[in-house]
């Protein structure tokens, strides 16, 4: 991977890592994760198709759509995922990334190449799928294995990671999902030692339970590259509804130019819980 240090610029354009200097003030594009769906996309007898989420998303005139790997058709080939671009181009929807489930918190060996390999064949999908960016998990803290040795096993899945992604033009973007990176403390350790220009933070909203889940979220909201929207917080132990124009506000705050991408995990049924939440997303996107 080529050093921050030794490429200071390229076209008039800063390549250091950390967080991303933006200009032009804040600018968020509404988008879905087929996630939200999954309950219609995934079993054995699935009731939508992901071409189906498509037009869904279009119906509901989002800027953009995440592509989650979990819903593609076996067995995904580059002529598939080619398919589902030209859709989303005919549609006008902007595919904002992929994502995985992958586990880092392994030591070197046969379980940690694997989860590698994983997000190093999305890499190319990603390229495929015409999207800049592939959202991957830190991952639990093994049993009897101290934090600092399972952050240090993350940060060394990531930097091989984007040893693959730069030259391919993919940012890797790593969500605060528990484990190693539970709290915004955690999640800050690893955001500033991993040095790369094509490396962030995939922001979620839900994912920080604290007394104060708002404030977690502005300490590393300036290293967000993009942001998963959640219909709950929690606050002292108990899920709570989310307040979504604070969390809108936080990321004005850190003049966030990105996606917010609706990830709903709510007990309300999506067809009707998703098409609602994202018309008050669009509604605060706007402000």
């Amino acid at each position: 991977m080529t050093s921050t240090q030794e490429i200071k610029s390229v076209n008039g354009i800063e390549m250091a890592g950390g967080p991303p200097d933006r200009t032009g003030g804040p600018r968020l594009k509404v988008g879905c994760c087929a996630y939200s769906y999954r309950q219609y996309l995934a079993g054995e007898k699935p009731t939508m198709t992901l071409g189906g989420f498509l037009n869904r998303c279009a119906d509901m005139n989002l800027d953009s759509v995440e592509l989650t790997a979990y819903y593609f058709q076996q067995p995904i080939t580059a002529a598939a995922i080619h398919q589902v671009a030209r859709r989303c181009f005919l549609l006008g929807l902007e595919v904002a990334g992929t994502a995985v489930g992958n586990r880092f918190t392994f030591p070197s060996g046969d379980e940690r190449k694997t989860q590698i390999e994983m997000v190093k064949q999305w890499i190319d999908y990603a390229v495929d799928m015409g999207a800049r960016c592939i959202r991957v998990f830190a991952g639990a803290i093994p049993p009897g294995i101290a934090e600092g040795t399972a952050q240090q096993w993350v940060i060394d899945c990531v930097e091989e990671c984007l040893a693959y992604a730069e030259p391919r033009g993919i940012f890797v973007a790593l969500e605060n999902h528990g484990g190693v990176v539970a709290t915004a403390d955690q999640t800050l350790k690893l955001l500033q030692r991993i040095k790369s220009p094509w490396f962030g933070l995939k922001l979620d909203s839900g994912n920080f339970p604290a007394a104060d889940p708002y404030a977690e979220l502005s300490k590393v909201a300036p290293y967000a590259i993009t942001t998963h929207v959640k219909t709950d917080v929690v606050i002292n132990g108990k899920k709570q509804p989310a307040d979504l124009a604070r969390i809108v506000e936080v990321l004005r705050e850190a003049n966030y130019r990105g996606h917010l991408l609706l990830e709903y995990e709510g007990e309300e049924e999506p067809s009707v819980a998703v098409p609602k939440t994202l018309s008050e997303m669009q509604r605060l996107s706007k402000f």
